[in-house]
């Protein structure tokens, strides 16, 4: 079985834009492509799952997705990494009703860890709000970090967030998690 990092999309992989759809509006956070190169060192994929409520509220066609989403693919691809997949989820309950995949459900992660084979107890999640942190748990991952780019510099004053692991940015999530991951899953 593989290991992943699941990844919220806006405010980790790219700075926060309210309802983000245009191409031209994206930039990544600064480190994403150095925190993608450690995790692809490590073995572990670099899975996106994000809340995508504007296409339920018809701010924005479901097509404007894919093209964020390539856009951050050339991003990378300018520095020689990639995202290895992407999940999105296009409901709002308020809009369309309940699913399993809006997080804070772990509907996105478990249809990755089906498609890809991933090991959710020897995973990890990187997140800038509680519902990332909350899907990350449902799923069973092994850590979940609130960072504090995009949301998370708020997030972290959240009643339900104390005792959650708190990192700086996204690579110093993954630097975190991979030198303590020896220590929680020795070597088969």
């Amino acid at each position: 079985m593989l290991q992943a990092c699941f990844l919220d999309r806006d405010g980790v992989v790219n700075e926060e834009v309210n309802y983000l759809h245009t191409p031209e509006e994206t930039v990544l956070i600064p480190g994403t492509a150095e925190a993608l190169r450690r995790l692809h060192e490590a073995g572990f994929l670099a899975v996106v799952v994000t809340n995508q409520a504007g296409v339920a509220k018809s701010l924005f066609p479901e097509s404007d997705v894919g093209r964020v989403h390539r856009r951050i693919q050339e991003l990378l691809a300018a520095d020689n990494e990639r995202i290895d997949d992407f999940f999105y989820c296009p409901h709002h309950p308020d809009f369309t009703g309940a699913c399993n995949c809006r997080k804070p459900a772990p509907g996105m992660l478990l249809a990755a860890a089906e498609k890809w084979d991933i090991d959710l107890g020897r995973s990890f999640l990187i997140g800038d709000r509680m519902s990332d942190i909350n899907a990350g748990r449902n799923a069973g991952l092994a850590e979940c970090y609130l960072v504090l780019t995009g949301y998370g510099k708020t997030a972290k004053t959240q009643p339900e967030a104390a005792g959650v692991t708190l990192a700086q940015d996204p690579l110093a999530a993954v630097m975190d998690f991979l030198s303590r991951r020896n220590n929680r899953f020795p070597k088969r």
